[in-house]
């Protein structure tokens, strides 16, 4: 009696396991959605998501278009005078590029050594190569994300502190966010 109760709260927990991040994930799919919609005032469900997908998807497209990177030039020079709004605006802009931008950031993990004698070690992810404007040369910039959390550090380090990982980026960004819980996998 007793092994039948351990596997059934086993199998409760393998369940757990599957369905908890499932519900989740719908669940915040179909929240985005309601209030999407919600905003437009639209009667379909996920309308207004569609609406918002096929405008990134043409400012994308407009954007690579020769007359309209003029006008977004343009744009840019008149945002880059305005002193709070320009912080702003390149900080998001930054921040976006470095994920899925031309010029991504995070796709050069590394191992830094935090502490030699106690061994400790943190991955994290080159962001400058040089550092020679700051009169710091053989000096890099890694920025270390936090787990379980939008948010991170960055520390000005030696090089000689610096070994690149043999991980793809998103793969190590995963598994720094996952608190080192999902490993190395692709999946």
């Amino acid at each position: 009696m007793k092994a039948l109760a351990g596997k059934i709260i086993r199998y409760f927990f393998n369940g757990t396991l599957f369905i908890v991040p499932l519900v989740a994930t719908i669940y915040f799919i179909v929240e985005a959605f309601r209030w999407l919609d919600s905003r437009l005032d639209l009667p379909y469900p996920g309308v207004g998501f569609l609406i918002i997908l096929t405008a990134i998807t043409l400012f994308g497209y407009f954007t690579t278009n020769f007359a309209f990177n003029t006008l977004t030039t343009w744009f840019e020079q008149i945002i880059n005078k305005i002193p709070f709004v320009k912080l702003i605006y390149s900080s998001i802009k930054d921040l976006m590029a470095a994920f899925v931008g031309e010029k991504k950031k995070f796709n050069k993990p590394v191992l830094v050594t935090i502490n030699k004698e106690n061994q400790l070690y943190r991955i994290g992810f080159i962001t400058q190569h040089d550092l020679t404007q700051l009169e710091l040369p053989g000096m890099v910039v890694v920025y270390f994300p936090q787990s379980y959390a939008v948010a991170g550090d960055h520390f000005v380090v030696p090089r000689e502190s610096v070994r690149p990982l043999n991980v793809p980026g998103p793969v190590a960004m995963k598994f720094i966010v996952s608190g080192g819980v999902s490993g190395f996998k692709e999946n």
